[in-house]
């Protein structure tokens, strides 16, 4: 393995991955797509320890499939770590590339949760979609990969239920 870099598992083949992110401080322009977004890992650097992390994009956007008009969500990512963690810039760039993505609340919601699960594989990891009503109807959608780790802790997402105006 060549000095710098570090084994980390990317769906079913473990790939070598430098020690320096492709995204963080360069100079980055929003994939057109989720599919065209590339994720990037870093090695964990708790490697052994059994820790949360938590990120949480309260102005995420996607487009309805039906009428085009964009929605918007409230999402919690929260996971236990294995070999990788994600690096933070490569996670904004995805999550951006969704502004004009047509997807239900659940296919987008599920899909970035199971993404993420399959190329990092870390421990855990469970994502919280909090949309924000279109149609009088605010729709959270739930997905977590199995039970936790014995011992995690595990804060609340945060996020209260929609209340209205009033």
């Amino acid at each position: 393995m060549p000095s710098g870099a570090f084994r980390c598992r990317s769906g079913h083949k473990a790939v070598v991955m430098a020690n320096t992110p492709l995204f963080l401080g360069q100079n980055s322009s929003l994939p057109a797509s989720p599919d065209e977004a590339v994720l990037d890992y870093v090695a964990n650097p708790r490697p052994g320890a059994l820790y949360m992390i938590r990120f949480a994009a309260p102005e995420f956007t996607s487009l309805c499939p039906v009428t085009g008009q964009p929605d918007f969500a409230h999402l919690v990512i929260d996971y236990a770590p294995g070999e990788c963690i994600v690096e933070s810039k490569a996670l904004k760039l995805f999550l951006g590339s969704f502004r004009n993505h047509a997807g239900f609340h659940e296919d987008v919601t599920v899909g970035i949760g199971q993404r993420l699960f399959d190329e990092m594989k870390p421990q855990w990891l469970r994502i919280g979609g909090y949309w924000y009503p279109r149609g009088g109807i605010p729709i959270d959608v739930f997905w977590q990969s199995g039970p936790p780790p014995a011992g995690l802790w595990l804060p609340d997402q945060g996020v209260a239920p929609y209340r209205g105006r009033g």
